[in-house]
């Protein structure tokens, strides 16, 4: 998540939920029950692609660096492995551009995964998430501290989700309207890869944005819940927590309002012009060590409760995804 103000710089599931119980959301349930997501979203899959995205040769995944390249190209790969299809005119998975940097120019890319809608292809949902994070401390050469900023709550953790996602509705094939996945770039530096994202699209087809963002740790609620982002601005949430009826699983309104995050995500730049985007998180923002140190490892993270939090997103975003419901626009600003 970034410090920046970015105006400046995802058995039918209707089934799942007619007997959904906390164990319906819960990782790695046993296959003989009926009311679980049987699909690659599981801990196992979790820790797989957490562990890559948030490696030491990651290099702290910054723009412009080897690094940053390196996950796009892994990120591409696994939308390619998932069997999704490339965005528009694209000549492949990723979006290049370059961020104007006030002593040079940095190339970088999004990298954008797509699934057409079966009824209603011109209808968008999206779901995102930024990979890229702060790089590798200056100044610490040859003194044997740790330098590389990992990166895995911020936002490895929502990269992950997207990754499992993407794999997930590919494998149900059953989606009414299209669904793009998207791994921005350029968060930290500014929003810089949602806003180039977003003139690629109409925001007028977009029915909703699920951003992810620092789903790795548990909230201050603790496990089993997560909160959204500019929660009164539509019913975005209302409609999530809908789709969890029956489940112990709660979506709360953000409460750290003082901390501005509805406009420090990715989510921003769509939302200001009317979409119902939202970021959905569990970070204590008044009390995360971790945040924005080069101490965010995979080993402070609790993947158990955030494959809980990966499934909670894909029961909640049933009607959606579904052309049953619509979030109300968002005012724009």
């Amino acid at each position: 998540m970034s410090l920046s103000h970015p105006l400046l710089y995802a058995l039918p599931l209707s089934l799942l939920l007619s007997s959904c119980s906390l164990d319906s959301v819960k990782p790695d349930i046993s296959p003989s029950d009926s009311v679980a997501i049987t699909s690659p979203i599981a801990i196992a899959s979790t820790k797989q692609i957490l562990s890559t995205l948030a490696a030491d040769d990651m290099q702290g995944r910054q723009d412009g660096t080897v690094g940053g390249k390196k996950a796009a190209q892994y990120i591409e790969r696994e939308f390619a492995a998932a069997g999704l299809s490339q965005w528009g005119a694209l000549s492949s998975y990723q979006q290049a551009y370059e961020i104007e940097g006030p002593e040079d120019t940095i190339a970088t890319s999004n990298v954008i995964g797509f699934i057409a809608g079966k009824s209603r292809p011109d209808e968008l949902v999206i779901f995102s998430a930024h990979y890229d994070h702060l790089g590798v401390e200056d100044g610490a050469e040859g003194t044997g501290k740790d330098r590389i900023y990992n990166g895995a709550n911020d936002d490895a953790s929502g990269v992950t989700a997207l990754i499992q996602l993407a794999k997930y509705y590919q494998q149900r094939n059953d989606n009414e309207r299209s669904i793009v996945f998207v791994a921005f770039s350029g968060e930290e530096a500014g929003g810089f890869g949602s806003q180039a994202f977003s003139k690629l699209i109409d925001p007028d087809n977009v029915v909703a944005m699920f951003n992810i963002e620092m789903i790795g740790t548990p909230s201050k609620w603790g496990n089993d819940s997560a909160y959204i982002t500019g929660y009164d601005k539509s019913d975005f949430g209302a409609i999530l927590q809908q789709n969890l009826q029956g489940s112990n699983f709660q979506f709360h309104p953000d409460p750290y309002l003082d901390k501005d995050l509805f406009y420090r995500s990715d989510n921003a730049t769509l939302a200001a012009q009317g979409v119902p985007a939202h970021t959905i998180s569990t970070s204590k923002m008044d009390n995360e060590p971790y945040y924005h140190t080069v101490a965010d490892e995979i080993a402070t993270l609790d993947l158990v409760n955030m494959t809980a939090i990966i499934k909670a997103i894909a029961l909640s975003a049933t009607s959606i995804v579904s052309g049953d419901s619509t979030p109300t626009r968002i005012a724009q600003q």
